[in-house]
């Protein structure tokens, strides 16, 4: 019988192993939470949440208080999808500590405990309170007194009426651990009815209690005292991790007193702490180990002080840092669980069975969170549950052990069908069947029993082990697996191949930055097998697409070589060859040296500096392979652009030379300076810049330049300059020394201006005579001292504005577009000003005369001709003189009007003939218009086809009779003229070649071909008169 329980038992684990939908116990996915649950709540249901998964689906059922809950026997309770509802729960048969428990064929596991309570909040029970007689200046304490409740409660209190509620501050205070109220000092303000308010922060409900009066006593009012604590937290306050904690200290007292709080241990109060209205209320957030410890409350006045001491103390529940998980084991063998959690104080352990407790003996051993079973058997399979527990708190978990009995089987295991090993290498033949208990291994090599000798030995976990293999170890394998439950075989075969041989190995190379190499890998190989050719470079593999500007697998079937183009300071370090084949790897190495221009020297220090030096030094960077010969030293300031080579002491720096006097600097100009080392290769990198600093100062050496000067208002003298360039300045507190004397004097006149950004100085003096030359020259000074002058140069002192205005102005037109103006100069003798010229203003008689238009003269001309008017039109006009001071008076205005416009209308009806060698033009009389100058001739314009220049001749007429070459085209245009000016053209007519004696056109036609005999010059009619 106990045979046939035990095959059963393997067919049944069999089953199991095969089935696609793995078999397993029961595992929480959602466990109940602790509730409170408001009676007065209108859904009036509870509902304890418990959800499990496992396979097959397993079973629940709920504990209340340790016992089982038959859902049968009470209607008010049923089980959904593993929750526990409770229809029109009860506060006294409900109340307790909940437990879901969950069952399938793999055994039984158990949910932490959740404890469901009631909240509610009944009324007070008495309806009036007596009333509080106390004295001015008496502290004072209202009870509240809350009626039976269950949840948390808030306290307010209202103040004779509501909404007023009572405002907390330094004197008053509530409790919200007992409700009542407490004024440390009673004042005239304070009497009145005051009632409690209660409120269930559960159900929200709020419940007042009956009005307390307060009076005054008539007897005296209360002298000062010193403080009394009437609100105190406990000697001891258990503390929960992450729980905020509050402590209340309120004192009676006259005066008010203050209340602080400390640490007795002189630890700062943690800055995270936050103290409510007066202090009142210290809370703690987040409370953590640290925050444990002696907190002191300290309440003072005058009068005194009185201080309240109590130790919060931390605790936390235990928490998981260590879980067990499901294991599967084969009979025989024995199994360790070590479950771990923290807490404060420590967590105790324990252990249980499908929902059971474990106890130890024989074979199972338990020790704190350890559980140890040996050479397990069927009946130790199960759900196991290790659970930690400290007075705050119960954590389980969970896990299957499952116990399997089965005979040998590689039907997922098979040996390797073909296994490859070289010659002289090393071979292990896995053999790993699923079995249970562990078998015993006998191997074959075809059908002989293998025996175990140097090279040959079988391992613990049956795999075959063959050392130092020759070509006679091929063949065929089978591993043979026994247990008490049965026996299996599998089968398989050993190739034996020959090693591989690196034949031309990369040799170590020394190269210069630019060039391109190759490292030959050329290797000998079975060529039955695959071979894979990679290459290391420090150690990290080339990855020849990402770098393949540089690196490139080249050579054949045989051969690795690595090409390296362009080689890079980078690409120094050591180069790993690796073949590999399916029966061995190996490697070849070699050593790249690469030579190229120094690294960047480093440290560059300014070790010294003065106005014109700078002392460095440095560190020599790499020289990558190739001796520094030499450095060379750059600087930059804030006026350079970019890095400058600088002249230093020595005048070529050599590669031995780590120090340089930097010369030729510009006195109290800020520095930075940099090195660039060279050698045979070339020119490095720089180095970093050194830090900032700036010269000293100096006496200024550089004077202004273009100094000169002129003009301005009446009695000045001006005078300008060039400013100095800050980086030319040598110092600060810069500025300029102006000094001017009248020309052909002694002595100078000198003047300061303390502006380094200052180019012009204006000298003003009443008796200063104007336009009268000076000798001027401009020098410069700094917090040094002064510097030199520039050269001397004369400068004129400004002069008078013209006194006198031109006379006898007079104006005639010219055209509809043109006036002519003409005046006379003011006498000199009479003017004060020197005249440079004159300014002529015109302007419409409909404009006004600031917006007159201005043309000025240079020089003694007393006339000029105003173009550009409109035809017709009445113009006034004036005259002033100038010079560099500015206008002199004006002229008496003078009046007039422009000529009538030119006609408006071109000649029309042009027709030309030629007769013998002339050409005769003939068109109709152009009449003016009534706004129009009447028409006083014609003017016909004429020119070679290819010349630009144009001849004009003036007629009285319409016609007109030309000679013309020979053998030439002309164009010809014809205008009319009057007093007003040119009037409008007529189109452009062109005469052809003339090609015969005889022929005709008119303006619209350019077709018609004349003939003439040559004639070299052009004959003019007597009618004409011509005009060149």
């Amino acid at each position: 019988m106990r045979l046939l329980w035990e095959l059963l038992m393997l067919q049944s684990f069999m089953l199991g192993l095969a089935d696609d939908n793995m078999l397993h116990g029961p595992v929480f996915i959602q466990e109940p939470n602790s509730m409170i649950f408001p009676l007065d709540s209108e859904e009036n249901k509870v509902k304890l949440n418990c959800e499990v998964k496992g396979n097959p689906k397993p079973t629940i059922r709920w504990k209340l208080n340790g016992t089982n809950v038959d859902v049968g026997m009470d209607y008010r309770y049923s089980v959904v999808g593993g929750s526990l509802l409770i229809n029109n729960p009860n506060k006294t048969q409900d109340i307790g500590m909940y437990q879901c428990i969950a069952t399938n064929s793999f055994g039984t596991i158990v949910s932490r405990e959740a404890k469901l309570q009631f909240a509610y909040l009944e009324n007070f029970k008495t309806r009036t309170r007596s009333t509080v007689s106390v004295r001015q200046g008496q502290g004072m304490v209202l009870l509240c007194g809350p009626p039976p409740h269950s949840g948390e409660l808030t306290y307010a209190w209202i103040f004779n009426e509501y909404p007023s509620f009572v405002h907390q501050d330094n004197r008053r205070f509530v409790s919200q651990e007992t409700g009542n109220l407490y004024i440390a000092k009673v004042e005239t303000s304070d009497v009145g009815n005051y009632t409690c308010v209660v409120t269930n922060t559960v159900t929200n409900n709020k419940v007042l209690g009956p009005p307390t009066p307060l009076i005054l006593r008539n007897d005296g009012v209360m002298g000062e005292y010193e403080p009394k604590i009437e609100v105190q937290f406990p000697e001891t306050v258990p503390s929960a991790k992450g729980a905020t904690v509050k402590l209340e200290c309120f004192a009676l007292g006259n005066p008010v007193p203050t209340i602080s709080w400390r640490r007795a241990d002189g630890k700062q109060i943690p800055r995270k702490a936050r103290r409510h209205k007066s202090s009142g209320v210290l809370e703690i957030p987040n409370f953590q180990q640290e925050d444990s410890g002696l907190y002191e409350c300290v309440a003072e006045n005058v009068r005194g002080k009185n201080v309240a001491r109590g130790q919060l103390t931390f605790y936390a529940p235990p928490n998981w840092i260590q879980k067990i998980s499901d294991a599967h084991l084969a009979i025989e063998e024995s199994i360790f669980w070590e479950c771990k959690a923290n807490g404060r104080p420590k967590p105790s352990y324990s252990w249980l069975k499908d929902g059971e407790s474990l106890m130890p003996q024989d074979r199972i051993q338990i020790e704190h969170g350890a559980l140890t079973i040996t050479n397990v058997n069927l009946s130790d399979a199960g759900m196991y549950q290790c659970v930690a527990e400290n007075r705050h708190g119960v954590i389980f978990t969970s896990a299957e052990l499952s116990v399997i009995a089965v005979g040998p089987d590689f039907s997922k295991t098979l040996l390797k069908r073909l296994t490859l090993v070289k010659v002289g290498g090393e071979v292990i033949i896995e053999c790993k069947p699923k079995a249970s208990p562990r078998p015993t291994y006998t191997w074959k090599k075809g059908k002989e029993i293998l025996r175990e000798n140097e090279r040959i030995n079988i391992l613990d976990d049956g795999s075959l082990r063959i050392v130092n293999v020759t070509k006679a170890d091929a063949g065929s394998y089978s591993c043979i697996a026994t247990n008490h439950f049965g026996t299996a075989s599998s089968t398989g075969s050993l190739v034996v191949k020959d090693p591989t041989r690196v034949v031309v190995p990369p040799s170590s190379m020394d190269v210069t930055v630019g060039e391109s190499i190759v490292l030959p890998c050329q290797v000998s190989h079975d060529h039955s097998l695959d071979i894979m050719f990679t290459w290391s470079f420090n150690g990290h593999l080339i990855d020849f697409e990402k770098d393949g500007d540089h690196f490139e697998r080249v050579g054949g079937d045989s051969a690795g070589d690595l090409m390296i183009r362009s080689i890079q300071l980078k690409h120094a370090g050591k180069y790993v060859c690796m073949v590999q084949t399916t029966v061995d790897k190996l490697s070849a190495t070699a050593d790249l040296i690469v030579r190229g221009p120094p690294g960047p020297p480093e440290a560059v220090t300014i070790d010294e500096i003065t106005d014109t030096t700078a002392q460095l030094s440095w560190r020599p960077g790499a020289d990558n392979h190739s001796p520094i010969t030499m450095y060379v030293i750059q600087a930059r300031t804030p006026f350079s652009v970019g890095w400058q080579a600088v002249n230093t002491v020595p005048d070529v720096i050599d590669g031995k030379t780590f120090t340089a006097t930097v010369v030729g600097l510009n006195p109290w100009v800020e520095y930075e300076f940099r090195a660039v080392a060279a050698n045979l290769i070339g020119i490095g990198e720089p180095s970093r810049s050194s830090e900032k600093r700036r010269t000293e100062e100096a006496l200024p050496e550089v004077t202004p330049a273009n100094v000169s000067g002129g003009g301005g208002s009446k009695s000045e003298l001006v005078i300008t300059w060039e400013t100095v360039p800050e980086e030319l300045q040598n110092g600060g507190g810069f500025g300029y020394v102006v000094a001017f004397r009248p020309f052909g004097t002694i002595s100078w006149m000198q003047t300061v201006v303390a502006s380094s950004d200052a180019s012009r100085y204006v000298f003003r003096n009443e008796s200063l005579p104007p336009f009268t030359p000076y000798e001027v020259k401009v020098g410069v000074y700094n917090n040094k001292g002064e510097g030199s002058f520039s050269p001397v140069t004369v400068v004129y002192s400004a002069e008078e504005e013209p006194t006198r205005a031109p006379t006898n102005v007079f104006a005639k037109s010219l055209s509809a577009s043109d006036i002519e103006v003409y005046w006379a100069s003011p006498h000199e003798t009479q003017s004060k000003g020197r005249i440079q010229g004159y300014e002529v203003r015109c302007w419409r008689h409909e404009d006004k005369e600031e917006n007159a238009r201005k043309i000025r003269t240079i020089g003694n001309r007393t006339s000029t001709k105003v173009t550009n008017l409109k035809g017709n039109a009445l113009y006034h006009l004036a005259v002033k003189a100038y010079n560099t001071a500015g206008l002199g008076p004006s002229s008496a205005t003078v009046n007039v009007t422009t000529k009538k416009p030119p006609p408006s209308q071109p000649p029309g009806n042009i027709i030309w003939n030629s007769s013998d060698s002339k050409i005769i033009l003939n068109w109709d009389q152009v009449k003016a218009l009534d706004n129009e100058s009447e028409v006083k001739g014609y003017k016909v314009l004429y020119r070679w086809n290819r010349q630009s220049s144009t001849s004009v001749i003036e007629t009285n007429k319409t016609s007109v009779e030309l000679s013309l070459p020979f053998n030439e085209d002309y164009i010809i245009e014809i205008k009319p003229f009057s007093d007003g000016g040119d009037g409008s053209s007529s189109e452009q007519i062109r005469i052809p070649k003339i090609s015969n004696a005889y022929a005709r056109g008119s303006g619209t036609s350019t077709s018609n071909a004349c003939t003439l005999s040559a004639i070299s010059t052009i004959m003019i009619s007597l009618t004409a008169r011509s005009s060149l």
